[in-house]
């Protein structure tokens, strides 16, 4: 065998060593990414951990997660209506129907005519909302019972979002018997997620129960919203949440998210308690926010029982419509490194999220599927969970 001959096999060997290293670490990026290895190249958090006490539980009911019900109808209105920057206040939608059709409504003409009936006469101002309205009967809506149990076994209610349609979230609130606790002046709040159609329509429902109720909304209203709180006949406090950490009560806080929402909303706030002995309880109504701001933004500003992120509830926000996009596995995948040991979520997770998640072993508390909640993969209307 001839020297050259004896350097070209040793070139090619070489050469072939690495091409394989090279393809070898470019498979395992995919790994690599998901490990807990990523976090040495990264920079490290720099973590404020506010103390805003502790609890010793939570007991959240769903009072309502079926927002709309049927996708295909809300996602061909937003489309006609010109997409996803529209105004909601332009939709004409229920119960800011004028009578003129899709994308051509307005606040100030769809409340001149049910104003006069807020907030008492209900059945009355949705049924003429019904007849000047697009597609009325997919109205539904989100709103949930938060209590909260302190360290001295005392207990607090607090209602977050009050839902769309007037008829829906009134027959909701009656059968969690939620009317008679506003009535009996049980509930401490009101606590708006955020403007949506969804979460703050239904308004004048809670007004009916207990006009004087605290109302607790996020920085970012528009002035549709607050005169919408004056129209519905509210007469009680109305604070507004700045952006950043607002304490509520002793384990209990509200972080208030500078972010912009489609249909022309701004800000979200999401409810964080602190379970004694457990760790942080997150709680969104929607997370328009995204899951990783909504998660990693309590880890840097919150300090809680044992350093753990104990459970997670409500609107995620990954597959609202049901589509898929493989960006969202990636959403899934990382859910894991945050090591929750009670997951309940609903309303804009989206069943094939939630599907997802028990593939992948999450403990997730499933539901009843009862009350036009469409599966029992999550927990639906009238279903309950408790933290603690």
């Amino acid at each position: 065998m001839s020297v050259q001959n004896e350097d070209t096999k040793r070139r090619d060997f070489l050469k072939g060593a690495l091409t394989g290293l090279g393809l070898g670490t470019f498979a395992t990026m995919g790994i690599f990414s998901y490990s807990p290895m990523r976090e040495f190249f990264l920079p490290q958090m720099v973590r404020k951990m506010k103390d805003f006490g502790a609890c010793k539980s939570i007991k959240i009911t769903n009072i309502s997660e079926t927002s709309w019900f049927d996708n295909a109808t809300l996602m061909g209105d937003i489309k006609g209506a010109g997409g996803l920057l529209v105004n909601q206040y332009l939709f004409n939608w229920p119960p800011f129907g004028d009578g003129t059709g899709l994308a051509k409504g307005s606040y100030e003409k769809g409340i001149a005519k049910i104003k006069h009936l807020l907030p008492n006469k209900l059945e009355e101002a949705w049924k003429i909302a019904e007849e000047n309205s697009v597609n009325p009967q997919n109205a539904g809506g989100f709103a949930a019972l938060i209590e909260i149990e302190r360290l001295d076994g005392v207990k607090k209610k607090y209602l977050l979002d009050t839902g769309w349609s007037y008829a829906w979230m009134d027959e909701s609130f009656k059968r969690e018997g939620i009317d008679k606790m506003l009535a009996n002046g049980e509930i401490e709040a009101l606590i708006i997620s955020h403007e949506h159609w969804d979460h703050f329509w239904g308004l004048p429902v809670t007004m009916k129960y207990a006009p004087n109720i605290k109302i607790i909304v996020p920085e970012g209203f528009y002035p549709e919203g607050f005169q919408y709180i004056k129209d519905s006949g509210h007469k009680g406090e109305l604070m507004v949440h700045k952006t950043g950490i607002n304490d509520i009560e002793p384990g209990l806080c509200a972080i208030v998210f500078d972010v912009p929402i489609i249909n022309r909303v701004f800000g979200e706030q999401s409810i964080f308690a602190n379970v004694q002995g457990k760790g942080l309880v997150s709680i969104s109504g929607c997370c328009h926010q995204g899951i990783i701001q909504f998660i990693s933004m309590a880890k840097k500003e919150l300090k809680y029982d044992n350093d753990q992120m104990y459970g997670i509830y409500g609107g995620l926000h990954i597959s609202p419509f049901d589509d898929w996009d493989p960006k969202y596995d990636d959403l899934v995948i990382g859910l894991a490194k945050w090591d929750f040991k009670a997951i309940g979520c609903n309303h804009c997770t989206g069943l094939l999220t939630a599907r997802k998640f028990v593939a992948a072993g999450y403990p997730v508390v499933q539901g009843t599927a009862q009350h036009r909640s469409k599966s029992k993969v999550y927990l639906g209307n009238g279903d309950t969970m408790v933290f603690g």
